[in-house]
């Protein structure tokens, strides 16, 4: 299994993340899920292997989740992937897949149990925070 990343590249979190995974030297397969969507089953099998419900993969911040109404405790998980399926940018990212899991990886430190590989040197946030250092 190969390493992957559903990626935003507009997401400082995700780009963050994606600079840990290369640090060690992997190149992941970089799907940019906003052009590509996605299906159901794939949603359904990437949240059951991180152990999350469609309610927390829910970005609540800049994306239209208020507005469709999807904030409400009472919304159903079919009604939230449906949404997420006619809305991309609902899923919260980003989502990497390792052969030693698969975790949404906010804060970008959570990717690192995912790591099959040591780090090659620090890594460093966009804004200049240490992730970590080998």
């Amino acid at each position: 299994m190969t390493t992957v990343i559903h990626h935003n590249p507009d997401c400082g979190t995700s780009r963050n993340v994606l600079a840990v995974i290369r640090a060690t030297g992997t190149e992941p397969v970089v799907v940019e899920y906003l052009k590509t969507g996605w299906t159901r089953p794939q949603l359904q099998a990437l949240f059951a292997a991180a152990d999350i419900t469609p309610r927390d993969a829910l970005r609540t911040s800049k994306s239209p989740a208020e507005e469709l109404g999807l904030l409400a405790p009472d919304v159903s998980d079919d009604v939230l992937l449906d949404a997420m399926l006619q809305h991309p940018v609902l899923v919260n990212r980003p989502i990497v897949c390792t052969p030693k899991g698969v975790a949404l990886c906010r804060p970008s430190e959570a990717v690192l149990p995912l790591l099959e590989k040591p780090l090659t040197g620090p890594v460093y946030k966009e804004d200049g925070t240490l992730i970590l250092a080998p």
